[in-house]
């Protein structure tokens, strides 16, 4: 999937000397592997931005082990870790295997494999290191119990239902649901709700925003790159660079046995739509502590409330690519990049936005809510929306329900990959909760209890839901 962190790899090793060849996104193993052959390869280098991109992972340095090759491996992006590369990616492959923290460590690391009197001492580190964690994370599977399932489900959320009485969106017209798209929104409007720490956080430039334009060390750096970036979002917004796309949601629901909640057609409720399937945690929490799930915030069937719950996705990377590309061309990658994680940050914005709006009026059940941009980064709002593939929701194929409840591809152009990534890749996608004591949390490990009901739930074989939740799993699959 697309990462602005490999972009930014690429382009330090090249200003060192190194030959680089991208190979773009969602490139299938076997295609790695044979242009590592055809261009005499010295290091292959992966990225991975989305969960499902830590199997292929694994499936590549099968591959490589499979095939005869010995050549380094270097392990990279937002959702990898040095844990995982120690536990899961380098037993599989006899040859290196080093996890790389940021983009400034690739020259180093790169030079240090490539040289025969620094790699020695290299790999001898990295060996020690990862032997030491994966010694640390036998030991934690035994030391941090799970509750069984059962248990798990009796320690829910307490929410007292008596009394309650859930806000039913004003826009529902005659009970049934509503889908509304917005197509080709302001983009003026959408900058003034970026969160710009984030941004930088991408450009690897440490500190906090506003702090870090005035940090004695790296401010210079920080304006200048802020105020390039304003002048990039000038003419984003000027040339029509970039379209923004959204369709937002809401629906009558109620939560029913178990973790699930049922989306209906319309207020009598009859008829199911769809079911959203969620995960509880498992882990063995001090007293007080509840297991939750999010199914704990809607209200359950026997209590005779009707409760809703909301979609959305957005984009405002529609058009990002070809202009991409154009900077490419020109040998302007420093402008391809700033494009990229702009749009990034527009999409964000617009999850905000639309967030917002959905509270604010369509939902309507805080009419009066008034918050600055501070306010809305910080979440002093009532209400969440957890994504999909995320902490509280880790199951990526959750968003096929979320694109066919309403209609997302043909709403805004947002395609669902086999891997369930979305593209283009500055998108955000999630579910509306609107309990006030909705709140996000981890879902953490599960135990093969949960995944074997779970799966059921999902129509899954047991391998195909392991596959989907391997970095939750709280035990070894079977092979």
């Amino acid at each position: 999937v697309h990462d602005i962190g490999k972009n930014i790899v690429g382009v330090v090793l090249q200003c060192n000397n190194y030959e680089v060849f991208d190979l773009g996104v969602m490139v299938p193993a076997q295609k790695i592997l044979d242009t590592v052959k055809e261009v005499g390869a010295d290091i292959v280098g992966l990225s991975g931005l989305i969960t499902p991109s830590l199997d292929e992972m694994v499936n590549l340095a099968s591959e490589m082990e499979r095939q005869g090759f010995d050549i380094p491996l270097l392990i990279g992006g937002a959702t990898t870790s040095r844990a995982h590369t120690a536990v899961k990616v380098s037993p599989k492959y006899h040859g290196p295997v080093v996890w790389v923290k940021d983009a400034s460590r690739s020259v180093p690391v790169a030079s240090a494999l490539l040289s025969d009197e620094q790699r020695p001492q290299l790999l001898a580190d990295v060996e020690a290191d990862y032997e030491s964690i994966r010694r640390r994370h036998a030991e934690k599977r035994n030391d941090r119990p799970l509750v069984s399932l059962e248990r798990a489900r009796a320690d829910r959320t307490p929410v007292e239902w008596a009394g309650y009485e859930p806000p039913r969106p004003v826009v529902l017209e005659d009970g049934k649901p509503f889908v509304r798209a917005f197509e080709d929104y302001p983009i003026a409007e959408l900058r003034e709700y970026i969160d710009w720490q984030p941004f930088f956080n991408a450009w690897e430039m440490k500190g906090s925003f506003p702090d870090i334009l005035n940090n004695p060390a790296s401010g210079e750096a920080a304006r200048k790159l802020f105020e390039e970036a304003q002048q990039m979002l000038d003419r984003i917004v000027e040339e029509g660079w970039l379209t923004a796309n959204a369709v937002v949601g809401l629906f009558p629901a109620n939560a029913v046995a178990h973790d699930s909640i049922e989306v209906y057609t319309d207020e009598s409720r009859t008829a199911v739509r769809a079911r959203l399937e969620h995960l509880r945690q498992q882990g063995a929490h001090r007293e007080g502590v509840p297991n939750r799930s999010l199914a704990d915030y809607v209200a359950p069937k026997e209590t005779g409330l009707k409760d809703y719950v909301g979609g959305f996705a957005v984009t405002a990377g529609l058009g990002a690519g070809a202009k991409i590309e154009e900077f490419k061309a020109q040998h302007d990658d420093y402008s391809a990049i700033l494009l990229e994680s702009l749009a990034d940050r527009l999409a964000e914005a617009f999850a905000e936005r639309m967030h917002e709006l959905v509270r604010r009026e369509l939902w309507g059940y805080a009419a009066d809510e008034s918050l600055d941009n501070e306010g809305l980064i910080r979440e002093r709002y009532r209400g969440i929306r957890p994504a999909p593939g995320y902490p509280a929701c880790p199951d990526h194929t959750e968003k096929a329900t979320l694109w066919d409840l309403l209609d997302v591809e043909r709403a805004t152009g947002i395609e669902l990959t086999d891997s369930m990534a979305m593209w283009p890749g500055a998108a955000v996608s999630g579910w509306y909760f609107a309990h006030p004591q909705s709140q996000y949390f981890v879902v953490g490990r599960v135990g093969k209890d949960q995944v074997e009901e779970y799966a059921v739930r999902k129509g899954q074989t047991l391998a195909e839901t392991e596959r989907w939740l391997s970095p939750n799993l709280g035990y070894e699959p079977e092979d």
